[in-house]
């Protein structure tokens, strides 16, 4: 067989005589007993130890020339390679006495209560039983399918997930499990893998660097030969399914590796990752076929069906599904049931069409949809039974903890709404932005975001100059110029709530306390930067840290220490919302602050859970803040519908009852309450309402 060992990616080099063919240029073919070797003179180029048992043998009897290839790109690693270890589910049950518990027997050490419920709970999910017996018995049956891990953020998720991984591993050896999470949370499930001392290899399909747990033989392949992407994803790949490991990929990553070809050619152009041919239709393949157990953390992430990651994740070939999500339910039901389905395609079926009072001969998907919008409709709205019925079709699948824990053994969370009062020039802006754009409800959201901030950021709205004329064409009466002067935008007395953060930030230094602010856009953060580098002398990465999307996530991960180290001078952090997942650890700070108001619910319960989560040591103080005169007072309450919303759907009576008595509206906040006594600050405080989730507040 010829092999073309061309390689374009490999540079020009001096060329050894010795190994020069005296018939002129090499002739190489696969020998199964040598190697790789030139078939007119012998010159071997590959021994045969360097090259994987699945390309030197044959398969099913026939020559292996006829399937292997061999190129310096490592082109030979195609999807038959995979195909014999794809369906290699070998089960060990012979070390193991009654319980999963006895595969580990001192793992139920390092769990709580609720983390020891949840193994328990994706066991009989994922394999029918905790009973050795039983899950020899239904380890093939119908009854087997994925579920949902819906603890509230901070309660340990990722230990319970790996504890799990690292049981079921061990009975099912040939298990090939995979991890898909946001691309900023592989490296924190590769640190607690460490951390945790699991003895798994976690494989990071988007990371170049390799973790030394790659398979020998695979690595051989390695030696002599460009570290490409390419090479080393499909070293890992190949690793991963040799022997017992988890790869990780993130959501991106994976929906261009395995989703279906994207005729959109803008949006083809952003996919330097896309892979074109016959090798792309291999890596669909071994990403869709081969993965026997599914990990989506932050699995609320693809919950638009019409999404090309949806439609990717819904082509595995698996009924093994985990997904992991404090906030399962983000903003409406519908978005829901695309969650819930991937995990859990058809749990509709227990209800009859006759029981939802819809007509029985839509086709299935139709029909799905119809019961889950008749069963959700009422919900939340008046007092009915549909609501149990939810609680009791979701229970089987759906394991909720609400994170009491976190009451128990934590300080404590005092978390309070302020209503600020803005100062005549942004309470004026304010109002002639939300008439001019009231048609435009994106740009609206937008810009009163940014001037409920500061009036200097109105300049940053889409065509912000053009908004400030339509202004002063109304007889608005103040220059453009000193709005954007140099000194407006440096004075924090300007904006409401920049006034009211510095006050915080500065009060909290006092107490060698750091403060955690979060926002969704950039402006007011580049803004606040220069305020406190100005008033404070303050440096960035010094007293100042800023952690956005945009950051790689080795540059995120050395942040999140720094911040997190007490002997650090960092005093704040400005976090953006998009780019602190579930599982980012920033219990270095104990005052919060949400600087703008969101419609999505779970975004504010996630950043609050950066810093009030498993291993804080202090009280954290969230504040909410809220621009009186702006929109952000209803949307604010809207927020709350949907949160109570969620607590309904997701709690049960002895779950309501627990928040409702470990509640309290009295406030320890000292600084707060020395800034509401301050008589230079009193008069920027409107309202101020503790616990503000408990009752929609007049704002």
């Amino acid at each position: 067989m010829q092999v073309d060992t061309e390689d374009p990616n490999e540079p020009n080099i001096d060329i050894d005589p010795a190994s020069l063919c005296y018939k002129g240029k090499h002739d190489f073919i696969l020998d199964e007993q040598i190697g790789i070797k030139c078939r007119l003179c012998s010159f071997v180029k590959t021994e045969i130890k360097y090259i994987l048992p699945s390309i030197a043998k044959h398969r099913r009897g026939r020559s292996a020339r006829k399937y292997c290839s061999y190129d310096g790109d490592l082109s030979m690693l195609e999807k038959s390679q995979f195909q014999d270890a794809g369906h290699n589910y070998q089960v060990s049950y012979v070390h193991f006495k009654n319980t999963v518990w006895d595969i580990f027997p001192r793992i139920r050490e390092k769990m709580y209560p609720h983390q020891q419920e949840g193994f328990e709970f994706l066991w009989k999910n994922i394999a029918g039983d905790i009973e050795i017996d039983k899950i020899k018995k239904t380890a093939h049956t119908d009854s087997i399918g994925g579920c949902v891990i819906s603890h509230a953020p901070g309660t340990g998720k990722t230990l319970l997930t790996i504890v799990f991984l690292q049981s079921y591993m061990e009975m099912f050896k040939g298990c090939r499990a995979v991890i898909i999470a946001p691309s900023s949370m592989l490296l924190t499930w590769e640190e607690e893998f460490k951390k945790w001392k699991a003895e798994i290899p976690f494989h990071n399909l988007n990371s170049l660097e390799l973790s030394g747990k790659e398979d020998e033989m695979a690595c051989e392949l390695l030696h002599g030969k460009p570290k490409t992407k390419e090479l080393i994803r499909k070293l890992k790949l190949l690793s991963w399914s040799k022997g017992k490991s988890v790869l990780g990929i993130s959501y991106r990553l994976f929906m261009m590796l395995a989703g279906d070809r994207i005729m959109k050619d803008d949006y083809n152009k952003k996919q330097k990752e896309s892979l074109h041919g016959k090798e792309a239709e291999d890596m669909r393949w071994i990403l869709r076929e081969m993965p026997s157990l599914l990990v989506l953390d932050e699995g609320h992430t693809p919950r638009n069906k019409r999404s090309f990651i949806w439609k990717a994740l819904k082509k595995i070939n698996t009924e093994r599904r985990i997904i992991l999500s404090g906030t399962p339910f983000q903003n409406n039901f519908k978005e829901l049931y695309n969650t819930l389905s991937l995990v859990r395609p058809k749990f509709l079926n227990s209800i009859s069409a006759s029981e939802m009072q819809i007509k029985s001969d839509l086709h299935e998907g139709k029909e799905a949809s119809s019961k889950w919008a008749s069963l959700t409709s009422s919900i939340g709205k008046h007092a009915d039974d549909k609501l149990e019925t939810f609680r009791d079709l979701m229970a089987p699948f759906v394991h909720v903890y609400k994170g009491s824990i976190l009451k128990d053994s934590l300080p404590g969370l005092r978390e309070c709404l302020v209503v600020l009062e803005p100062p005549p020039l942004q309470m004026k802006l304010l109002k002639e932005v939300q008439e001019i754009l009231k048609e435009n409800q994106f740009e609206l959201q937008h810009a009163v975001s940014l001037v409920s901030v500061h009036p200097s950021i109105v300049t940053n709205c889409k065509n912000g100059e053009g908004l400030i004329n339509e202004i002063k064409s109304k007889g608005f009466k103040w220059e453009l110029g000193e709005i954007k002067s140099k000194q407006f935008k440096l004075d924090p007395s300007q904006g409401v709530k920049t006034r009211f953060l510095m006050e915080l930030i500065q009060l909290s230094e006092a107490k060698k306390e750091k403060v955690l602010v979060f926002s969704q856009f950039i402006d007011p953060f580049s803004l606040i930067m220069d305020q406190l580098k100005h008033h404070r002398n303050w440096t960035e990465n010094e007293e100042i840290l800023h952690m956005h999307g945009k950051q790689k996530p080795k540059e995120r991960q050395s942040i999140i220490t720094l911040f997190n180290d007490p002997s650090s001078r960092v005093r704040v952090l400005l976090a953006s919302t998009t780019a602190c997942f579930e599982g980012i650890n920033l219990i270095g700070a104990s005052r919060v602050v949400l600087l703008d108001v969101v419609w999505n619910p779970s975004v504010a319960r996630q950043a609050i859970a950066r810093a009030y989560r498993l291993g804080q040591k202090k009280m954290v103080y969230t504040y909410h803040l809220i621009t009186s005169g702006s929109l952000e007072g209803e949307k604010y309450r809207k927020q709350v519908s949907k949160d109570r919303l969620s607590e309904l759907v997701f709690s049960s009576t002895l779950n309501r009852e627990d928040k409702q008595k470990g509640s309290s509206t009295i406030c320890d906040d000292i600084i707060l309450d020395q800034m509401v006594g301050s008589k230079k600050l009193k008069d920027m405080f409107k309202e101020i309402i503790y616990q503000p989730k408990e009752s929609v507040p007049f704002v």
